[in-house]
């Protein structure tokens, strides 16, 4: 415990990481405080029944950083702005002129993100419409009266609030603390937390008090091994020949190469939300189609795709699995790793330089991931298949809360390895 004062105290002494912390709580506030702003016109009572009664758009809650429920002017959270990245991130690939940009480093990442943030307006104006849209049509009592005029006014705003919260949570990401836009998730989480658990509380059977502590169990099992895949790592040996510059000697050092069994930390997760409930989210749209076939096409895909179900289940898994993949193609390169290694002198012992070090990381990194995917797809799903098992009873917010806990402890070990670092550093150039 005293470590631990003497952590915080050091952090508080460093004016600098102290004045990004602070700005970083300062944002959150904002946004917290934007979260609780509701539209005009909105029935509060009628939108909290809705949302009581609907798990998947409980779940959306959890990504719009618990402000969907409030129906607020940020309702739609960084949704639209998750989704034009995995856009952008896709289009990388196929796109030559976008793949470019990626490989420029720190000028070309500029013009993905300002492509991302004029891609996000529009899906933005989509999803609010969507949203909107579909509360109505689910209960009309949430929107009563509303008409062209107010729902324009309302659509403005929401897309307004999104750009405000991209704004803010690219602010924090700069203070390089962690990601802004999973920090607004977090936030979102912690505030939502006390309700759920409140809520579970108050509608938990007597019969259901065994299964709610095999519930428990499971989640706390759940966090530790989020704790173990995140800071799981396999270090590969980098050694540096010895070079004579005049009198003086450089190199013939050893040290490793740390690759981490989860590179992508819990965007995989956020990805592969914002993928899962799509297929649900517009059969709603067309359940009451006077279209005979595209009704019933509607009710099967909202059937194999109802929230803990078994093909909800394996997709969502299949989901995590290849974006924990796919993000980890993103951000590491191993051909630029191994070029500039030889640029450096240094080579993995037994692996000649260049091509053969490219491959040699490539296949290291994959086998790793491999183990991170699987587990980080099972620890997913296990809320549901453990609600599927006991029974639902007054777990169902619990089967939420187990996605939300395990964003909100991978966003918390990735602040506290960006805090660490920034310590490191200080304590560094201090000395």
């Amino acid at each position: 415990m005293n470590k631990v004062f003497e952590v915080i105290r050091g952090i508080w002494k460093t004016k600098e990481l102290r004045n990004k912390i602070l700005f970083i709580l300062a944002m959150l506030f904002i946004f917290r405080l934007a979260a609780h702003v509701p539209l005009p016109g909105v029935d509060l009572a009628s939108l909290r029944k809705f949302f009581e009664s609907n798990q998947l758009f409980g779940l959306l809650n959890v990504f719009s950083g618990g402000s969907l429920d409030q129906f607020s002017i940020v309702m739609l959270g960084v949704a639209p702005y998750i989704t034009a990245s995995i856009i952008l991130q896709l289009l990388q690939m196929i796109v030559p002129s976008l793949e470019a940009l990626a490989k420029e480093g720190e000028a070309g990442q500029r013009k993905i993100n300002m492509y991302t943030r004029w891609l996000s307006v529009p899906l933005a104006v989509i999803q609010g419409y969507g949203f909107i849209t579909l509360i109505r049509r689910s209960s009309p009592d949430v929107l009563p009266n509303l008409g062209i005029f107010d729902f324009t006014i309302i659509l403005l705003m929401v897309t307004a609030g999104t750009m405000l919260l991209i704004w803010i949570g690219e602010l924090m990401t700069e203070k390089k603390l962690g990601n802004g836009v999973s920090l607004l998730i977090f936030a979102g989480i912690l505030a939502d937390l006390p309700s759920t658990f409140a809520q579970t509380a108050a509608t938990l059977e007597s019969t259901q008090i065994f299964n709610t502590i095999i519930f428990i169990a499971i989640a706390l099992i759940t966090i530790v091994g989020v704790v173990f895949i995140t800071e799981g790592q396999r270090q590969v040996p980098i050694s540096f020949a010895r070079r004579i510059r005049g009198m003086k000697q450089y190199g013939g050092v050893d040290t490793y190469l740390p690759l981490r069994v989860n590179l992508g930390g819990v965007i995989p997760i956020i990805f592969a939300v914002s993928i899962v409930v799509m297929p649900q989210l517009i059969a709603q749209f067309f359940l009451n189609s006077p279209s005979q076939w595209l009704a019933s096409t509607a009710s099967f895909i909202n059937k194999i795709f109802n929230t803990g179900g078994a093909f909800y289940l394996i997709f969502y898994f299949l989901l995590v699995f290849v974006f924990t993949y796919f993000y980890t193609a993103v951000i590491f390169h191993p051909n630029q790793i191994a070029e500039n290694l030889q640029k450096q002198g240094g080579f993995v012992p037994g692996i000649r330089p260049g091509h053969q070090t490219a491959e040699y990381l490539n296949y290291t990194i994959n086998r790793i991931i491999l183990a991170g995917a699987v587990f980080l797809g099972v620890i997913a799903i296990l809320p549901y298949v453990t609600q599927n098992l006991f029974g639902n009873g007054g777990l169902g917010s619990l089967a939420i809360g187990g996605t939300s806990l395990l964003i909100a402890v991978s966003v918390a070990l990735e602040v506290k390895e960006q805090v660490k670092a920034q310590m490191a550093m200080r304590s560094y150039e201090s000395y």
